[in-house]
């Protein structure tokens, strides 16, 4: 399938005087060009890891492109994605530090891919990806010194995320002194095997905007669990902001939605949850353990002029309270149509429903990233040795 350009692209200046390895610091545009990041991969899932990767890649330059492989793609070299192409674009455009996307991005990554789309460089995390014959998806771009690697996020992959679901297990939102164990198991990948995200201050304020509402805005607030933020959530967001000038987006505890989502949900815990949001375009602002019930302090606190909730069923609490009766009271509650049917529930039954191909892909995946990090560590080894 050939490039297809979703957003518009403009041309800019080639720089190629660029060094393979970590990046540490911005390009110098050339005569006055913006400096075009190319980034690419599935993101399949997409995740806080995969922002991360792209709020790096932004600071590295002035603009980022993002090519997205297509589902034919990413079945022959990787397996079944869980979220259709169409869906996978709608979710990286919605990523704050993301100017273009470009759907069909060949699975290797070529010189003409950079050239056709007017990026100067690639830049990729520090794991590698591989082809489905073990061939590194970056060496023609590294071999020609137009590619830049960033850190990546340790604690979640989309690998991660699925075994979280098809395992059904709850080590994700531990409390008390195991809360941040990191659990590792001898056979897991060190790129996709960590189950525990780390937090940290630094990383929610990389995320923030940081920006306060102007005097006479009009605020909207939305509150939930925002669990494996998905295109439904992203479609909600968007109409939301449309009804204000500053959304702030409220999440439930970990046990809040535990008590009303039931099993091993949420699927991912409160600190991954609140970068998740944090991503979102949409999103100005983020109360990191909102009450469930809506209160008068609350809306007081952020001068909220109206409060939304989307289709989904409102639990009440004890059974009994109506957590939205303080905004319905005001008058200031609305109910918002997203036009979008897909659920948190939805995502989890789609890999339930494909177990068997997910847990092939999930095996086949480690293993291959054991064995290139295995023959990276010898070949480490020898260089020491020479």
């Amino acid at each position: 399938m050939s490039d297809k350009l979703v957003n518009g692209c403009s041309s800019g200046q080639k720089n190629y005087s660029h060094c393979n390895g970590t990046a540490q610091q911005k390009e110098t545009p050339t005569q006055g060009k913006d400096v075009r990041v190319w980034c690419d991969g599935c993101y399949d899932m997409v995740h806080f890891g995969h922002a991360n990767s792209l709020r790096q890649a932004k600071a590295l330059g002035d603009k980022v492109i993002v090519g997205i492989h297509t589902d034919d793609e990413i079945t022959k070299h990787k397996g079944p994605p869980v979220f259709t192409e169409e869906e996978r674009v709608k979710m990286v455009k919605g990523i704050k530090w993301v100017d273009e996307v470009v759907l069909g991005a060949p699975y290797v990554t070529t010189l003409e891919v950079l050239d056709k789309n007017n990026c100067d460089f690639c830049v990729h995390g520090d794991d590698i990806t591989m082809t489905a014959e073990g061939v590194d998806t970056y060496h023609l771009v590294k071999s020609a010194n137009r590619y830049k690697e960033v850190r990546r996020t340790a604690g979640v992959s989309t690998t991660d995320l699925v075994g979280r679901m098809l395992l059904l297990t709850r080590n994700h939102f531990r409390q008390g002194s195991a809360e941040y164990d990191i659990e590792k198991e001898a056979a897991k990948s060190p790129w996709t095997g960590c189950s525990q995200f780390l937090p940290t201050t630094q990383k929610i304020i990389q995320f923030s905007d940081g920006k306060s509402p102007n005097a006479g805005d009009k605020i909207v607030y939305v509150a939930g669990a925002f669990d494996l933020f998905h295109v439904g959530h992203l479609d909600f967001l968007e109409k939301a902001s449309k009804l204000g000038d500053y959304l702030i987006v409220g999440l439930h505890t970990d046990p809040v939605v535990n008590s009303y989502k039931g099993s091993n949900y949420p699927i991912m815990n409160l600190h991954e949850r609140v970068l998740s949001v944090l991503a979102c375009k949409f999103v100005n602002e983020v109360v990191i353990g909102a009450p469930y019930c809506v209160t008068e302090e609350l809306l007081d606190h952020f001068k909220i002029d109206v409060v939304c909730h989307g289709r989904t069923p409102i639990a009440m609490e004890d059974g009994k309270i109506d957590p939205y009766a303080v905004p319905k009271t005001r008058a200031i509650f609305e109910l918002i149509d997203s036009g979008n049917e897909m659920t948190t529930e939805r995502i989890v039954e789609r890999i339930i429903s494909h177990r068997l191909e997910y847990e092939r892909r999930n095996q086949a995946k480690e293993k291959k990233e054991i064995e290139a990090f295995e023959a990276l560590q010898r070949q480490k080894q020898t260089q020491k040795a020479g």
